[in-house]
């Protein structure tokens, strides 16, 4: 981890890739990143004037290692506050490369090992469990088409609401979200089953034609479809 910018989710990545000897630089975005994870980057390989060599990644995900090395560096790297490499190192001393199933599904074993009572056991299945449900929700809006980036803007406006909030009312997008208009928002909402008539649609389409911040969306409308309003 060279750089994580926690309000747009910028990184700079040092990544050890298969078949290189050095390390690869890695630009993109990701909500919550550490290391020891896996990676799975899709990008262009640049030169950056300053940098030098790096791949620019426009999608970025992160998945839980599965080395008792790997799991070392994860655990150590600051998931959990006041959790560092000494702690790490026993826990997978003690639980190898099973150490992140022990903290899921059986965090009172956690106790078994020097140094973590019931309270610092509780932290660190709820900071492990914080993890993970960032990572299910960036895998469920990359299912839906929505670019990291703007994934991890999504996700810092509604956190934990995320999937909620495009489930049910995907054009709040367009309104709380720099960068995501109508048209983009539409495309999403076509994604989760928004049907072309939806009043939800047509509603939100309309009162951003009207505001004239979309030209020629009324074209992209049923000929037919009915629409209860209020005017004042």
């Amino acid at each position: 981890m060279t750089f994580h910018n926690e309000e747009n989710g910028f990184a700079v990545l040092k990544v050890k890739a298969r078949g290189r000897r050095d390390l690869v630089a890695v630009v993109g975005h990701a909500a919550s990143i550490s290391a020891g994870e896996f990676i799975h980057a899709v990008g262009v390989r640049l030169t950056d004037r300053t940098h030098g060599l790096q791949f620019k990644a426009d999608l970025l995900k992160t998945t839980p290692t599965t080395t008792a090395e790997g799991i070392e560096r994860y655990l150590g790297s600051g998931m959990v506050r006041g959790f560092g490499p000494p702690l790490a190192q026993r826990i997978v001393g003690a639980f190898g490369d099973a150490a992140l199933e022990i903290i899921e599904a059986s965090p009172e074993k956690l106790r078994e090992v020097p140094g973590i009572g019931e309270f610092r056991a509780g932290k660190i299945a709820a900071g492990w469990a914080q993890q993970k449900a960032v990572r299910d929700i960036m895998a469920f809006l990359h299912s839906h088409g929505v670019s990291t980036s703007r994934a991890v803007r999504i996700f810092r406006t509604y956190g934990h609401d995320a999937i909620q909030v495009m489930t049910e009312a995907p054009y709040r997008l367009a309104r709380a979200i720099k960068g995501i208009g109508f048209r983009t928002a539409d495309a999403i909402a076509m994604t989760m089953g928004m049907t072309r008539e939806a009043p939800q649609r047509v509603r939100v389409g309309i009162s951003f034609a009207l505001q004239g911040r979309l030209t020629g969306v009324i074209a992209g409308f049923p000929s037919r479809c009915s629409l209860s309003s209020r005017s004042s």
